[in-house]
This record gives structure tokens, C-alpha cells and sequence, in this order.
């Protein structure tokens, strides 16, 4: 039997409709699974500095819970954050006070200042549709970078890395929450259709299931650089060393 949630977890997973409306889940999933965010953040401080060794502000773009951002305010003079996820910005401001959070659509916004880093990790760029809005969200993300900056890219996977019909599935233990997630992802055209089920059990708080379907674009890798040229930037595809598809790191000329 679930009771009435008291917690920002159990009144959060009683309103789910996705998974981005429960960010302390979406935390959960990817720190019980061992991703490591702050070797991913390292790597990608280390691209920004290779390229711009004066780089002293970032903006992290598709921020989520602010789990990377964390890691790059400890390399940074100054961080900002920006999602389109209400409930992550929220979640992401309990572990990141005092840092400019953002509540944005990466495809056209406008902070009103530029920086010497600009990121979009963790795939998020896959969640547009069509090569009209990667190009859109492109010049948007150049638009924030000053003469010199770098941008870095997580994509989605690729036409001919993406796997059709793959299941995934994961049970995790995290902060007295027992959950699993299980995903099954089909490729339709352009795009892969991800659908996920969620059971989340809180002690003391009770059990809940949700189903989350996931669209992403896929994109070959020449569409990316292509759509870094026409906004002005110098683009190569790198291995992150983390299993994923790579980034892509673009400089804008200074």
C-alpha cells in the first residue's frame, strides 16, 4: 500500500508523468548505475582548457539536476546553469545555491551575456526534432559563447550506432530507494522511440510505477558538422572515453 507522500520523492512520483518530472529518481537511476560525472565533467574542463586556456565561465545547457554543473563549478570562476525541466531547475538550486539557474529552451533563449564555455551534455540535444531545429539550437548555443569559446556537444546516438530494439535494464539502490528501470527502443525513420517503465519502492512511503516514452533524433554525424559550420564554428567529433557516442567540440573563432 503507498500512503500519502510527505517527501519531495513520494509527491513528486505521485504526479509523474516523466522522468524529468521527478529529478531526485533521475539522479538515483544514473549515480546507482556508476556514471561518473565528475570524469565526464573533468574530461570536458580539460577539452575547454586544451582549446581556451583562459576560459573562466560556463554555461551548461540541458543541465538537468545540475550533477555535471556541480563538478564544473569547482573548475570555473563562474557557472550557469539553464533546462527545460522545471522540477530539475528546482532540484538542481537545492545543491547549487547562489548559481544562476535558467529556465530555457535550448533551441531559442537569450541570457543576455556570453561565455567562455558552453555545454549540452548527456544527449540532451537528441530531444529536438529535425534538422531545421538542430541548426536553430546551434546558433542559439554560439550565440552565448564569446570570440575563442568552446562549445561541447553529448549527441544521441548515430543512424549507424544506434541498436534497434534494444532492452535495457537496470535495479538500483539509492539513498533508501529501491528502484528499477526497464527501456525498450525501436528506431521509426529519423528518430528512435524509447519507451521506459519505472517501479520505484521508498521505505515507509510505499511503491509506484509510471511508464516514460523517450523521442530522440538521429542524426548521422555530417548533419552535426555541417549544422557547427553554418554557425560559425570549427567542429570535430572526440571520444569521451565513457562509452557514448563522443562530443562534439567546436571553437568559435576569435
Amino acid at each position: 500500500m503507498t500512503t500519502a507522500p510527505t517527501t519531495e520523492w513520494g509527491r513528486a512520483l505521485a504526479a509523474a508523468h516523466t522522468i524529468y518530472d521527478v529529478a531526485p529518481l533521475y539522479e538515483a537511476i544514473y549515480l546507482g548505475r556508476g556514471k561518473d560525472y565528475e570524469t565526464e565533467a573533468a574530461t570536458v574542463v580539460g577539452l575547454v582548457k586544451d582549446r581556451n586556456p583562459g576560459a573562466r565561465d560556463l554555461l551548461d545547457v540541458g543541465c538537468g539536476p545540475g550533477t555535471h554543473l556541480h563538478h564544473f563549478a569547482r573548475a570555473f570562476d563562474r557557472v550557469e546553469g539553464a533546462d527545460l525541466a522545471e522540477p530539475m531547475i528546482r532540484h538542481a538550486r537545492q545543491r547549487l545555491p547562489g548559481v544562476p539557474l535558467h529556465r530555457a529552451d535550448m533551441r531559442d533563449f537569450d541570457l543576455g551575456r556570453r561565455f567562455d564555455a558552453v555545454t549540452c551534455l548527456f544527449s540532451a540535444v537528441g530531444n529536438i526534432r529535425g534538422v531545421a531545429e538542430l541548426r536553430a539550437t546551434l546558433r542559439c548555443l554560439r550565440r552565448h559563447l564569446r570570440p575563442g569559446g568552446v562549445l561541447v556537444v553529448e549527441p544521441w546516438w548515430f543512424p549507424d550506432t544506434f541498436v534497434d530494439g534494444h532492452v535495457g535494464g537496470d535495479v538500483v539502490e539509492f539513498e533508501g530507494t529501491r528502484l528499477s528501470r526497464v527501456s525498450y527502443t525501436v528506431g521509426e525513420g529519423d528518430i528512435s522511440r524509447m519507451t521506459v517503465h519505472y517501479v520505484v519502492a521508498r521505505t515507509g512511503e510505499g511503491i509506484w510505477h509510471f511508464t516514460d516514452e523517450h523521442v530522440m533524433a538521429l542524426f548521422p554525424r555530417e548533419t552535426y558538422l555541417t549544422a557547427f559550420q553554418e554557425a560559425g564554428l570549427d567542429a570535430e567529433l572526440l571520444d569521451l572515453g565513457n562509452g557514448g557516442p563522443g562530443a562534439f567540440v567546436g571553437t568559435l573563432p576569435g
